[in-house]
């Protein structure tokens, strides 16, 4: 289970490890600075997990467009050969 922790900017210097610790140990560490969030500290397989959840969604947002487009009425379709020919125009 993930905990949240805050300290303060300070703590990086101070105590570095114990704050890697908590974050290896699946974590999450807040650092403020001025008693305000500054900067969370996670540990990376945490990261690469929300790395992975980002590009899904990035993913299905794109799927989800291009379903529309497809969908639409106005779409207009070409064969492979209008679409080549229209390429070589370009070149």
């Amino acid at each position: 289970m993930m905990n949240t922790y805050a300290r303060p900017v300070r703590d990086l210097r101070n105590n570095y490890n114990e704050i890697l610790d908590l974050a290896n140990e699946g974590n999450q560490v807040i650092i403020t600075q001025n008693g305000r969030e500054a900067a969370v500290i996670i540990g990376t397989e945490a990261y690469r997990e929300y790395e992975t959840f980002l590009h899904q969604q990035y993913i299905n947002r794109e799927l989800a467009q291009r379903e529309a487009i497809a969908n639409d009425p106005n779409t207009v379709w070409l064969s492979e050969e209008e679409f080549w020919d229209g390429f070589e125009d370009t070149l």
